[in-house]
């Protein structure tokens, strides 16, 4: 059975800087705080579910910044958790901060409460960039506490974003390189979304500052997802779950983000193996043919487009990722 979460967001309360691309609204007080119940309130909703699985399931506090928010919360979050890990409930907690908010004093806190994994919202690898977007940490940062939490044992995620302002394709392919560097066991990938009230929509309002339009989005996520899938780093996020459409001002988002990732590096692969134009028979491995269709069969028109007539079909032997192709 697959990873899960059970996922409470806690706001950038404590943050210590407001980041380019980051909404006023969710890091202030008025935004809602979850209490303790809260957590107690996910974990049984959880445990309702038949595909419910303790060893394969962590609670998961998201927002960015849990460790620079007030010690006693903190403290009153994980304690709330670990009673869940005590009882059988879940296997442990996942966190996610930034890299200068970690030292050894927050590590022994995190450890005794039942930490098990921390990612950090790393972002770039590029000082310049960093700078740029107000991230107030450096790449140094990023290395330190990626160090530190190895050193301790708990498993390590890193978040990166690509489009940020002052950044560029061959950005994020360093920004995944350092971070392969760095051994973590996760990564998430995050193409910059423009929301209202951001440094980043004032600048694209002024025309200081181009976002990714999804196509260039997906461009860049086809070229990093093998960086990390040959290192052995897992990829558990490709592109935001949902946004608030009325926060919403520009960039590269969509619904099915992940999958138009997939279907271009299927295409990308099989275009790579045909010769001339004509028919053809591609089998591809069960549970993928969707991915090498394409949404709205893109991919079909697309090589249709080019003089391919495919036929796309399951084979049982074959791996994801692996393409046979014969002629018709």
């Amino acid at each position: 059975m697959a990873h899960s979460n059970i996922s409470i967001f806690v706001p950038h309360i404590g943050c210590p800087c407001k980041c380019s691309f980051c909404n006023q609204f969710l890091i202030t007080r008025q935004h809602y705080s979850p209490k303790t119940e809260d957590v107690d309130k996910a974990v049984s909703d959880a445990l309702k579910s038949k595909r419910h699985n303790a060893k394969e399931t962590e609670i998961a506090f998201f927002g960015g910044s849990f460790t620079a928010i007030d010690r006693e919360y903190m403290t009153e979050l994980l304690s709330a958790a670990k009673r869940h890990i005590d009882n059988g409930n879940v296997s442990g907690i996942r966190i996610s901060t930034r890299p200068d908010c970690i030292d050894s004093e927050i590590l022994d806190i995190l450890k005794e409460f039942g930490v098990t994994a921390i990612e950090l919202g790393a972002q770039s690898m590029r000082d310049e960039v960093l700078v740029m977007n107000n991230r107030g940490h450096s790449a140094s940062d990023v290395h330190s506490a990626a160090g530190l939490i190895k050193a301790y044992g708990f498993e390590l995620g890193l978040q990166m974003m690509t489009g940020l302002y002052g950044d560029d394709d061959e950005g994020a392919i360093y920004t995944a390189n350092e971070f392969v560097k760095l051994e973590p066991k996760t990564v998430r990938i995050y193409p910059t979304i423009v929301l209202n009230d951001t440094f980043l929509a004032e600048k694209f309002k002024k025309g200081e500052y181009t976002p990714q339009i999804v196509t260039d989005a997906v461009g860049i996520c086809t070229r990093l997802i093998p960086i990390f899938e040959n290192a052995g780093i897992d990829i558990i996020r490709l592109g935001l779950h949902t946004i608030d459409t009325d926060e919403y001002v520009a960039g590269p988002w969509h619904p099915a983000f992940s999958e138009l990732c997939e279907n271009e590096i299927y295409r990308n692969i099989i275009l790579s193996k045909l010769s001339e134009k004509g028919n053809y028979i591609i089998s591809v491995a069960r549970g993928e043919i969707s991915k090498a269709i394409g949404q709205k069969r893109s991919n079909i028109d697309y090589f249709d487009s080019l003089g391919y007539r495919v036929n796309i079909k399951e084979d049982n032997n074959i791996y994801p990722r692996i393409v046979k192709i014969e002629r018709e």
